[in-house]
């Protein structure tokens, strides 16, 4: 055992733990211009990440063996005061379940991000974390100066439920091994996600990979739903406000 008593002991110790140890990045796709890439991580079981993203970031989340599960939850960057409020994000859209065109919203009426594709379809919006999951997110906003009162209830990917008829909600367990679920990033947010198994289903979650790159024209979205278009107005008015820098006279 190295003995760590001494600075140049505990440099020794920790120089070899590093030289062992193995980090793994998710594969580039050959349709996704690497320079364009600002994110790429492969996110364990029990482990977390926190990112700050800019306006126009595409962000693929994946499930390469079938059984991981993502908790989410965006804060606004500049604003962390406005959240992702999953209450509004399945009130607005009239719709509980995500897939390709919902919109994630914030407690002040705008989209922080939109589902562009999805290949799963096993998610939740509706039961939140577990203590596990909670715990990861609270230590994946320290990381960006967050409290835990600042980290409301989350969403849950790759790992879902659904109501059934009697009003009971039922785990639908994961999709098809290398699912993915893609969002665009409309306001500079801080994406906060834990894996950790989900409160219906416990079984040890896999690998959770993620990676985000530059891609400003996905911003042009294809939802034409009146409840979608009003969001995406008042994001926009308030992306236009943060940008004029001027002070009235």
């Amino acid at each position: 055992m190295t003995n760590t008593h001494s600075t140049t002991g505990a440099r020794a110790h920790a120089r070899a733990q590093a030289a062992a140890a193995t980090i793994t990045t998710p594969d580039t796709p050959s349709d996704i211009d690497p320079t364009k890439i600002v994110a790429a991580q492969r996110i364990p079981q029990g482990s977390y990440a926190n990112i700050a993203l800019g306006r126009g970031t595409r962000v693929r989340l994946s499930d390469p063996t079938g059984t991981t599960c993502a908790h989410l939850f965006l804060l606004r960057t500049e604003s962390p005061w406005e959240r992702l409020n999953v209450a509004d994000t399945v009130k607005v859209p009239w719709q509980a379940y995500l897939s390709a065109g919902h919109p994630l919203l914030s407690d002040q009426g705008r989209v922080l991000a939109t589902v562009l594709a999805d290949s799963d379809g096993h998610h939740d919006t509706l039961c939140g974390p577990t203590t596990e999951g909670r715990h990861q997110l609270h230590l994946a906003g320290a990381k960006q100066g967050l409290e835990p009162r600042d980290i409301g209830p989350s969403i849950a990917v790759f790992r879902g439920a659904v109501v059934a008829v009697d009003g009971a909600i039922e785990p639908t367990g994961n999709g098809p091994a290398g699912a993915t679920l893609d969002l665009i990033v409309h306001l500079p947010l801080t994406l906060l996600v834990a894996n950790a198994p989900h409160p219906l289903d416990d079984r040890p979650t896999g690998d959770l990979d993620l990676l985000a790159w530059s891609s400003p024209a996905d911003l042009d979205t294809r939802n034409d739903d009146p409840e979608y278009r009003r969001a995406v107005e008042n994001t926009e008015a308030a992306w236009t406000a943060a940008l004029n820098t001027e002070v009235p006279a």
